[in-house]
């Protein structure tokens, strides 16, 4: 026991000796780093960033589209919300951040082209994210025909027709989106490419999670940068399917290495985008908190939920309305215009202008401008009484209600009358009593849309209500038409009786809201013109608003279908339209976006050469008659499927598209077309030019 308790001592005493040895032996030799760097890559960065940098901040004015993405980095800077359907925040928030980086402080009136920056406008740093995004697509498309495993020459052939094509450097040089959004699909691309390269030798590595990680936050930034992103998302979605396909036949894995494989692309793929995508949206809504020009636009609760504003008028109001309640009445749809429930003392003529009569009642519309006549007391049909009792009896879902309108304390009435301007739906009106055969049908049964149980009351803004008719079981309706010169022009509102279901139209929120404690109609009107004294804080989760938000984006049209400058998908492939950005006001100097067309023909023909032989080789192999050696097959097949299919996803959805169109909507479809060419012109020359070689070798021996 004595011995080998001395052992133990000894090898204790021996390690730190062997230790300090070693660490003397490792200061003896130099400490050498080796690093590869690829000059052809340092090149092309370097000419990418003095092409699209140089005099970054000439002209000084504003240019074409910037007069649109300005006013956005303006309302950034200020913090106020606004809407933009032309896509998801991500682009507006990296162009606002290059502003940001400039000191810009929102001042500046983007009112028109050619205007002149102010010197508080940071022009070069903002246009210095699209520049740099620009200038890093031309190494990135070096990279990316090399993981196609062709050749240095090949790639070098793509990024520098990426980087002498006239229309991308012209579009990266300005404060717009579209070389963003080329630089992410090339990043997602290019990142798909170095993980699938790195599954053979290295799965799970450090490595290989990275690039696999890239490609999906890349596609996410795509997308949140313009919704034509997806394109490109999707086609590295299909082509991800294929190769899990393929690896799930593969033998040599065992189950649970398939199955990690498959949630890891899942992960990666499905679930990082998503979460990215819902990030740039609560960024967004962070940042805009104030009230801003477009709040009319979203829902009572969204406008509510801002600083400012609505906010203001409903900061102080009850939850619950009760009998006796006064409120005013919003359309849920906001089609065609945002508008609120309205009366006045006018009536409808006794002829319309077809020779059709009416029932000569007090005009009910909706009135797209806040005004006192758009408020109405909640009365309960068994009182007299318009205000409120102590405690307050709130409504409840299918209660039976009548709507006082405040200022003439006339009933909202529907009847069997055809409506001014849709006579297969009924007459809204205030009821006049003319003490004809036309007597009162005023009772409306309130149906609360999104109530969670029959029980739920109706509640402030929060609530979305229909009215149904007692009488005729009509519904309340906007129709959205304009009411001629009589009505005001303002807007019809109808009792709807073919219902299919709560369509928008017929679906109504309470806005601004307060308990009525005046028993006479000069104290309530004395009530409708002051301030609400609760205080009851309501704000919206943020789900609640991203949905609305993204709806909002998705169904709002653009009624400018025309533009001087706008072409047809068409006219793009053969270079017949053009876009002036910028005329000096002085000098003949000018800005065009115009596409190299010896770049743009070659791209194409590259694109219908490869299709041709796609289908020559995918014969012949049917025939058993292999041209190509399976690896360069592989690759002849990987890079169409990128490049052709790019292209393709980019280009032949805008056939589909109702919207104003312009030849910058076609450069990420170029840019895949653009990689095309090089390789096919590689193909052409290792194998087609070879193989004839060969064969008029063989002919020249056999004669």
């Amino acid at each position: 026991m004595g011995n080998r308790s001395m052992g133990r001592e000894d090898t204790l005493g021996v390690l730190p000796s062997l230790l300090f040895c070693k660490m003397l032996r490792f200061l003896k030799r130099p400490l050498v780093v080796t690093i590869d760097i690829n000059l052809n890559l340092v090149a092309l960065t370097v000419l990418g960033l003095l092409t699209r940098l140089w005099q970054l901040s000439y002209p000084r004015a504003v240019v074409f589209d910037e007069v649109y993405y300005g006013q956005y980095i303006s309302f950034y800077m200020k913090r106020v919300f606004f809407l933009d359907d032309s896509g998801p925040p991500f682009g507006h928030m990296l162009l606002a951040l290059g502003g940001w980086l400039g000191g810009f402080d929102g001042n500046f009136l983007w009112n028109r082209i050619g205007a002149e920056y102010s010197s508080n406008v940071p022009v070069w740093s903002l246009r210095l994210l699209p520049a740099l995004a620009g200038a890093l697509s031309v190494p990135m498309a070096y990279q990316i025909v090399l993981e196609l495993h062709f050749s240095h020459c090949t790639a070098m052939g793509a990024a520098l027709l990426m980087l002498i094509e006239n229309a991308l450097i012209t579009q990266s040089r300005l404060m717009l989106l579209e070389s963003i959004l080329i630089f992410f699909n090339l990043l997602a691309v290019l990142s798909y490419l170095k993980f699938f390269n790195s599954q053979t030798h290295s799965p799970f590595s450090v490595h290989w999670w990275l690039w696999l990680m890239l490609t999906g936050v890349s596609c996410s930034c795509a997308v949140g940068i313009k919704y034509m992103g997806i394109f490109t998302y999707l086609l590295v979605l299909s082509i991800a399917a294929v190769h899990a396909w393929h690896l799930i036949g593969d033998q040599t894995l065992s189950n649970i290495c398939v199955l990690s494989h498959l949630l890891a692309r899942a992960v990666a793929l499905l679930v990082v985008p998503v979460f990215l995508y819902l990030l740039f949206f609560y960024v967004h809504l962070m940042l805009l908190y104030r009230s801003g020009p477009h709040d009319q636009i979203m829902s009572s609760a969204f406008q509510a939920s801002l600083e400012g504003g609505l906010a203001r008028i409903t900061q102080g109001q009850p939850l619950e309305v009760a009998f006796g309640s006064q409120v005013t009445l919003k359309s849920v749809s906001g089609k065609p215009l945002p508008c609120w429930l309205h009366s006045h003392k006018n009536t409808y003529p006794m002829i319309y202008e077809n020779g059709r009569g009416s029932s000569h009642q007090q005009q009910v519309t909706c009135y797209p401008f806040k005004d006192i006549n758009n408020w109405w007391i909640v009365k309960d049909p068994g009182r007299h009484q318009l205000v409120v009792n102590n405690p307050p009896r709130p409504v409840r879902h299918g209660d039976i209600v009548q709507l006082v309108h405040g200022m003439t304390t006339r009933l909202l009435n529907t009847h069997d009358v055809a409506a001014p301007l849709s006579p297969h739906s009924q007459e809204v009106s205030c009821y006049i009593d003319y003490n004809i055969s036309m007597p009162a049908q005023n009772l409306w049964k309130l149906d609360i849309v999104n109530r969670e149980s029959n029980q739920d009351t109706w509640k402030t803004i929060l609530s979305e209500v229909r009215f149904v008719h007692v009488n005729t079981s009509a519904i309340l309706k906007l129709s959205g038409a304009h009411l001629p010169d009589w009505g005001f022009r303002q807007l019809e509102v109808v009792g709807e009786k073919l219902s299919l279901g709560p369509h928008e139209s017929m679906v109504w929120n309470v806005e601004e809201h307060r308990y009525g404690r005046g028993h006479e109609q000069k104290e309530r009107e004395l009530e409708l013109h002051s301030p609400t004294q609760h205080d009851i804080s309501r704000n919206l989760s943020f789900m609640a608003r991203f949905s609305e938000l993204q709806w909002k984006m998705l169904t709002l049209k653009n009624e400018d279908l025309e533009h001087q400058y706008s072409s047809t998908p068409l006219e793009w492939l053969t270079l017949d339209t053009n876009i002036a950005y910028w005329l000096h006001p002085r000098t003949s100097a000018q800005i065009h976006l115009l596409g190299n067309i010896v770049i743009w023909t070659s791209a194409s023909l590259a694109t219908v050469a490869y299709t041709l032989l796609f289908f020559w080789y995918l014969l012949r192999r049917r025939r058993n008659i292999c041209d190509l050696p399976e690896d360069a097959w592989s690759h002849w097949v990987l890079a169409g499927a990128l490049c052709i299919g790019g292209w393709a996803l980019n280009y032949l959805p805008f056939f589909l598209m109702e919207r104003m169109l312009f030849l910058y909507h076609y450069l990420p479809a170029l840019t895949f077309q653009i990689l095309l060419l090089p390789i096919v012109m590689q193909h052409a020359s290792d194998h087609l030019c070879r193989c004839r070689q060969s064969a008029s070798g063989l002919w020249s021996g056999e004669s």
